[in-house]
């Protein structure tokens, strides 16, 4: 018997080290697409095109980030732009976005099924972009201003489903004790739901993060004074600038330095995911259980 519990224990610490080496590996795997990008964007142009893509710089350079940064105080203006997007898009944002997903889970409220329907249809269906752009230019007046980035990606209607899901898994007991003791919806919604609901906060906080500091098209479509152009949007015209200008020096035949366009690119990447990824790690643990519960359960 003995002999039997020595050898199962045995089994389980050999598969737990190979469980934690397969599992290094797979992570050793998913982290070389980041160290060839960070990598390719401290590479010299010539070498990128010679020698590929590599692990380590074969020859060094800085031009990329030298082209980034050759005019900082528009980078630092879009920085301003894109954070305060980004900041306050996410709490705005998520703040409605829970106030909605409470009130559709709540079985006192008659109309939730339809309500939540009207919400799920225009995930599907949409009226298209010229209905879009005719609504936030001629009849909100928001064309080149700040809202016009700011509104649009609020409220999403699979924001709401999933959260809503999560709100369905805290126990009714708890906002019928709270009403017993005389509180409103309001605060039970606001000291009982929402410090409970962490992870569903946070999965739907880093989706509504992730969608601000990416969104270019929006200022492409109402942005016209540089003032307000987030950061993606302005490192997306340096890069057509230099091809705009690679092809206008080629059709006229004028000799020009080859532009750092490949390292420019992935130093683009380092510039626009370094900030926002350093967030990930401590929203994960709770994201992946947001994910899980929002996901399955409703």
């Amino acid at each position: 018997m003995l002999l039997k519990k020595r050898r199962l224990s045995t089994d389980i610490v050999v598969f737990q080290v190979i469980s934690m080496l397969i599992v290094t590996f797979v992570t050793l795997l998913c982290l070389v697409p980041f160290i060839m990008v960070i990598s390719a964007s401290f590479s010299d142009e010539a070498s990128i095109y010679k020698y590929g893509y590599r692990l380590l710089p074969r020859v060094f350079s800085l031009e990329a980030y030298k082209t980034i940064f050759q005019a900082p105080q528009n980078i630092l203006n879009a920085y301003k732009i894109s954070i305060m997007l980004t900041v306050f898009g996410t709490l705005l944002g998520l703040f409605l976005t829970s106030m909605a997903a409470y009130v559709l889970q709540k079985k006192e409220f008659r109309y939730r099924n339809h309500i939540s329907f009207i919400f799920y249809f225009t995930s599907i269906f949409g009226g298209g972009m010229v209905p879009f752009y005719l609504l936030m230019t001629r009849y909100l007046q928001l064309k080149d201003t700040f809202w016009a980035m700011f509104i649009p990606p609020l409220i999403t209607a699979w924001n709401i489903v999933l959260l809503r899901n999560f709100f369905k898994t805290v126990p009714g007991s708890i906002a019928e004790s709270a009403k017993i003791d005389g509180a409103s919806e309001f605060i039970i919604f606001l000291r009982l739901y929402l410090p409970i609901s962490k992870p569903g906060l946070a999965t739907v906080g880093l989706f509504l993060g992730l969608s601000y500091w990416n969104n270019w098209w929006l200022a492409m479509i109402f942005i016209e004074n540089k003032e307000l152009y987030p950061l993606q949007y302005v490192l997306y015209n340096m890069m057509n600038s230099f091809k705009f200008a690679e092809v206008i020096a080629k059709e006229a035949g004028i000799p020009m330095p080859r532009m750092p366009q490949q390292s420019f690119k992935m130093a683009m990447a380092v510039v626009t995911t370094g900030p926002i990824i350093l967030f990930y790690p401590y929203l994960q643990k709770y994201m992946i259980k947001g994910l899980t519960i929002g996901s399955i359960k409703g």
